[in-house]
């Protein structure tokens, strides 16, 4: 999978609306614990309900490295347990498989065909040596819907609020 062709891994026949949630692993997920991820994921999303009605949803593993949970609830909103619910797979896999899926300090670059993880609190730095720039490829994990998925997830570090917020004191050649 590369920059490219990620969006090939994604159903088709989710609204632009749908609502999406994705969990950054501190490591890439060796081809074993991949299927058996894909497994319990797929158990999972196969019988999520909400409001005693199943939920039209789907979970996978993009990059070896990011689940992505999606929900169509344009026609009746997910209810709290529903989300709940997620989240406590999620920190199932956490401790299954000795992840944190959860750090939002973390940020994911796409360099090489590879993950590389940066703490937030090193970005200037790197930004500053030239280690990261402007056209580096930033996963938005704070994307909330399937378009932003397909059009804001994957995105150069300039057009990412990382260049709103951490750009100011670095040079703006970026």
């Amino acid at each position: 999978m590369n920059e490219s062709n990620w969006k090939q891994a994604v159903p088709p026949g989710f609204p632009p609306e749908t609502r999406v949630w994705v969990y950054q692993s501190t490591r890439p997920f060796q081809e074993k614990e991949l299927q058996e991820i894909t497994e319990q994921l797929y158990q999972f999303y196969a019988q999520w309900m909400s409001h005693n009605r199943p939920v039209r949803g789907w979970a996978g593993i993009l990059f070896n490295q990011m689940i992505v949970v999606m929900a169509d609830d344009a026609a009746d909103r997910l209810c709290g347990s529903a989300v709940d619910h997620s989240i406590r797979v999620v920190k199932s896999l956490e401790r299954q498989y000795g992840v944190s899926l959860l750090d939002r300090t973390m940020l994911g670059f796409l360099r090489e065909e590879k993950i590389e993880l940066l703490p937030m609190t090193q970005l200037a730095p790197a930004l500053a040596m030239g280690k990261i720039d402007g056209d580096t490829p930033f996963f938005n994990n704070a994307i909330a819907t399937r378009a932003e998925l397909e059009d804001r997830w994957l995105i150069p570090v300039k057009d990412s609020w990382l260049a709103r917020r951490f750009l100011s004191g670095v040079s703006r050649s970026i």
